[in-house]
């Protein structure tokens, strides 16, 4: 037996025996103890265990609870975020069904949903879209900009959502709710919490703090948090090819970052207010994420170094909610707009050694930096309608614009004998300027079709637009002056039959889309990766989707379970692809161009359980298969295979201590699913090799309350992340090698009043 394959027999093995100890537990641990205020307390004067079901809006854009939502959607609310205190919303994830997290570091990392990733997720905060249309394709946007301080409940929809929030929603969606103000009828009050956080690996300091209150008819709550953290190191070990033989640093993985808010509410009545919020992000010395090649053993290999000296993104958005109108035309009503302003710079250093060829002796650098400033201007209007008693109509409009401008410099030189150069100054842009506009009118149902069944269907039309503009230092009638414009109608239907009353069957079916973006049609350049050069492409194709899901949700007091299968067919799915005997300063020729046809398809199962009050158990498994089905050579998915997840918490009745264990294992994978021929001379073997290593990874976590004075109280709180100090990277980490942190120690304050 080979050794791929005793791995992978191991692998099974340990997948099995984990898999028959918790089939019956939890996919998205989180608490019995959501409430509407995020500093209250478990009530102590429970007598059963019970699982709460968490009410959802980003699914059906109607609050409802998760047993008797028609989809796939994970829920995290308040008491897991401050539990884990991860370092953006993007960490906590990983312990949902079907979603992993590619990047690195303290403020880099972005959901991937069913092997789906960057611009095929559509971030949200509070029912907006945060996608911009300059981002690469494997790069969404960070949902660092959102202070994860001021995340009251992260919300996930596992496969296309086109129909409600348009393109970009073709993997999922991530909707990041934000804590609002105290309501109208608790009358006057004010409260606060204050927070110390540190954690040990990467010297990490954070203090947040986050007030609210409410005098009259004027509700507010601030928030401000400043973080500092230093590079991580990645422990000694062995993953797949690659052997580090001590604690190694992972460079460009810390940050100086801060997050600041303000939230002030006007309320008419309980029923209906009008709000604006503003919010300011900064970040410094952000990088990819690398390990040196030296460290790695290959100092001969092409170094690449890809940093984020600063981003900064103010915003500020202002709306009117109403509820229990009555009107003829609707009972609610949500209006609101957003102006968002992100500026960023890029550095990229690219060191190609041995140009012509092993022994040359002759490097070529290139040395580049952009500066992208996006302004984006958003708008949301929509109304609910109550029909016959039973019926409900969604409906509405929205409208997104992006004005992108960019500046480049970059520098080239060839050094060592016999071909020594000056610098090459290159100031040409890889990017024209842009605008990106998209506008989009949507109508949904949710239908009551006698007393067990309900249906909730719908459909969009979309607009999608761009256009380059007049850029410096650019003047190529190839791109310039360009316009793509693509007009898209999506559907989708969802059904949930009451079998029991504690038994509930699902099927979805539904169609979604993505419009390529400014990357993806006008880049002309370099890759970030420094893996090739990559020309526009202004002919592409909107991404288009088939979605089916068929499900089983249970419930009963103290057990949740679920369990999903998946098939995602995408058609014309824009991907990277070379471009025959082409090179351009030095490097290969690359295209994105629209593929046939990508399916990705698995099945998702987990569950909770409260045997005793306070203790509850949980577990989920998922599995992923991706194939382009033209190329099966051809690998697709961004997401390892297979993996197990479960965890033990106890919180004491009255909340005076709580202790959790957790763990996660990922399933051997492999970079072509048959590691043959074909396959490896399309794909050149990363330094890990083409089978990607199975992991366990072990967290424990504690927090005590220490003290109760008044209306005081004063928490700590202990982790010990990676417990094992096991050697692994994330599946989109490993080929461009980028491991997680070693054991890492958490440590915090919390006082509330």
């Amino acid at each position: 037996m080979s050794t791929s394959s005793a791995g992978s027999a191991r692998s099974l093995r340990g997948l099995a025996s984990l898999a028959v100890c918790f089939t019956f537990l939890l996919a998205a641990p989180g608490s019995g103890y959501s409430q509407d205020n995020p500093d209250a307390e478990p009530d102590s004067s429970v007598s059963e265990p019970i699982i709460l079901q968490p009410l959802a809006v980003t699914a059906t854009r109607d609050p409802k609870q998760l047993f008797v939502t028609a989809a796939p959607v994970s829920v995290l609310d308040t008491v897991a975020l401050r539990s884990i205190s991860p370092n953006t919303a993007s960490d906590i994830l990983k312990r949902l069904p079907g979603i992993d997290v590619n990047g690195v570091g303290t403020n880099q990392t972005r959901p991937t949903i069913r092997g789906q990733r960057g611009q095929r997720i559509l971030l949200l905060e509070d029912g907006l879209r945060l996608n911009n249309a300059r981002r690469q394709q494997d790069f969404g946007e960070l949902p660092a900009i959102v202070d994860v301080n001021d995340v009251s409940q992260v919300e996930v929809v596992r496969g296309p959502a086109s129909v409600l929030y348009g393109t970009d929603a073709i993997g999922g969606v991530v909707n990041l709710r934000t804590s609002d103000v105290p309501s109208l009828s608790g009358g006057d009050t004010y409260g606060g919490r204050a927070t110390f956080l540190y954690r040990d690996e990467g010297e990490q300091l954070r203090p947040t703090v986050d007030l609210y209150g409410r005098i009259g008819r004027v509700g507010f709550r601030g928030g401000a948090s400043y973080r500092n953290a230093k590079n991580y190191f990645a422990p000694s070990g062995s993953f797949g090819d690659i052997t580090l033989d001590g604690n190694t640093e992972v460079n460009d993985t810390g940050v100086e970052d801060q997050n600041y808010s303000l939230l002030l509410d006007y309320s008419f009545s309980e029923s209906q207010n009008v709000f604006v919020k503003g919010e300011y992000y900064n970040a410094r010395n952000a990088g990819f994420g690398y390990v040196s090649n030296a460290d790695l053993g290959t100092p001969d290999d092409v170094s690449i170094v890809i940093q984020y000296p600063d981003q900064t993104v103010g915003k500020v958005t202002a709306g009117y909610r109403a509820h229990g109108l009555g009107w003829g035309f609707a009972d609610r009503v949500d209006v609101s707009g957003f102006y968002m302003n992100n500026q960023r710079d890029l550095v990229q250093n690219i060191g190609i050694p041995d140009l012509f060829g092993p022994g040359s002796g002759v490097t070529l650098d290139i040395n580049s930096a952009n500066y992208t400033e996006i302004a984006s201007l958003g708008a949301r209007a929509e109304a609910a309608k109550l029909l016959a008693g039973k019926h409900l109509l969604t409906y509405g409009l929205d409208f997104y614009h992006d004005d992108s401008n960019n500046t480049d410099h970059s520098v080239s030189q060839i050094t060592g004998s016999p071909f020594p150069s000056e610098p090459e100054v290159n100031d040409t842009p890889n990017v024209p300027n842009a605008i990106y506009d998209r506008f989009g009118v949507f109508a949904q149902g949710d239908f009551r079709l006698g007393r067990k069944v309900s249906l909730i269907t719908g459909a969009r039309w979309q607009n999608v637009r761009s256009r380059t503009q007049p850029t410096e230092n650019l003047d190529n009638p190839s791109v310039i002056g360009i316009t793509n414009d693509k007009q898209t109608v999506v559907a989708s239907a969802n059904v949930l039959w009451e079998v029991l009353p504690s038994l509930n069957l699902v099927g979805t079916v539904g169609r979604g889309f993505r419009a390529p973006n400014i990357i993806e049609l006008y880049f002309d350049g370099p890759t970030p990766e420094g893996s090739g050069y990559l020309i526009p492409n202004t002919g592409l194709e909107s991404e288009t989707s088939l979605n089916v899901d068929l499900g089983v949700k249970y419930a009963r007091r103290n057990v949740s379970f679920e369990a999903f299968v998946f098939r995602n067919d995408i058609r014309d799915g824009i991907r990277i692809a070379a471009v025959p005997d082409s090179v351009i300063s030095g490097l290969d020729v690359y295209q994105n161009q629209n593929f046939g046809k990508l399916l990705y398809r698995g099945f998702e199962i987990g569950g909770r359980w409260a045997p005793v009050v306070g203790l509850e158990l949980g577990a989920g498994f998922n599995f992923l298969d991706a194939e382009d089905v033209l190329d099966e050579n051809s690998p697709i998915a961004d997401s390892y295979r297979t993996r197990l997840n479960g965890e033990l918490t106890y919180r004491r009745p009255g909340g005076a201590w709580w202790a959790s264990y957790e763990f996660r294992f990922q399933g051997e994978s492999t970079i072509c699913q048959d590691t043959n021929d074909a396959c490896k001379s399309q794909v050149a073997q990363p330094a890990v090799g083409y089978v990607l290593p199975s992991f366990n990874v072990h967290n424990v976590r504690g927090g005590l309350r220490i003290a109760r004075i008044g209306r005081t109280s004063h928490y700590i709180t202990a982790s010990v992340e990676n417990f094992t100090n096991e050697l692994y990277a994330e599946f989109s980490n490993a080929t461009f090698f980028r491991p997680q942190p070693r054991r890492t120690l958490l440590v915090g304050w919390t006082s509330t009043f």
